[in-house]
């Protein structure tokens, strides 16, 4: 940690401000220290999809260390005030030499981050959207069973709406439709409460 922190370059951004934009030629690693970054792709028609959110202690631009590209494709932009740690491939390249456990972890969060894609891409390819929302709120409660579950989510609603596939008003539909059929309850602070898990999966369409 000590040697991370002496080739560590320090980045404060702004809500709204981008950490890297599609087309940037840059060969860093990017470290969430404080606040969240959201990481999102524009097609040709100017239609966002969210890829990621990155909270505190999370990272991207790991790709750079596996290739020669080093162009972005995706948006950073940092949806509250954010603070960033950033280490060139070249730096972070002698640390992995010198300590090879930091490689297995990278290839981990990779090796996740691929399982959750072909997940999200496969669910909007074949799911509803009720579907995509209720298989999206059981993935937050971490596989609790137990009635009575408190969930925070982690984006705002707008965000979760481009995740899943969908419209910001579409989403807000579902989740209303949910709540009057009892399987939900919407709190404040972005909380929302699942009386029963096991009867919120059998809604599924």
């Amino acid at each position: 940690m000590a040697k991370i922190t002496t080739k560590a370059k320090h980045r404060d951004l702004k809500r709204g401000e981008y950490l890297y934009q599609a087309g940037d030629d840059e060969d860093s690693i990017y470290i969430v220290h404080k606040g969240q970054v959201r990481v999102f792709h524009l097609s040709e028609n100017g239609k966002e999809q969210l890829i990621r959110v990155l909270n505190p202690g999370e990272f991207t631009g790991e790709w750079t260390l596996f290739s020669s590209d080093t162009y972005h494709e995706h948006f950073g932009e940092a949806t509250r005030n954010s603070a960033i740690c950033v280490i060139s491939r070249d730096d972070l390249s002698e640390l992995l030499k010198e300590y090879p456990e930091i490689s297995i972890k990278i290839m981990q969060a990779m090796s996740e981050r691929l399982s959750q894609s072909e997940k999200q891409t496969a669910s909007v390819a074949i799911e509803s959207v009720t579907n995509r929302i209720i298989y999206y709120l059981e993935d937050l409660t971490s596989g609790e069973v137990e009635d009575d579950v408190k969930i925070k989510l982690p984006m705002a609603q707008k965000d979760i709406a481009s995740y899943l596939g969908t419209t910001p008003e579409t989403l807000s539909r579902r989740f209303k439709d949910l709540e009057k059929r009892g399987l939900i309850v919407q709190l404040p602070k972005n909380t929302v409460r699942i009386p029963s898990v096991e009867e919120l999966l059998f809604a599924t369409e």
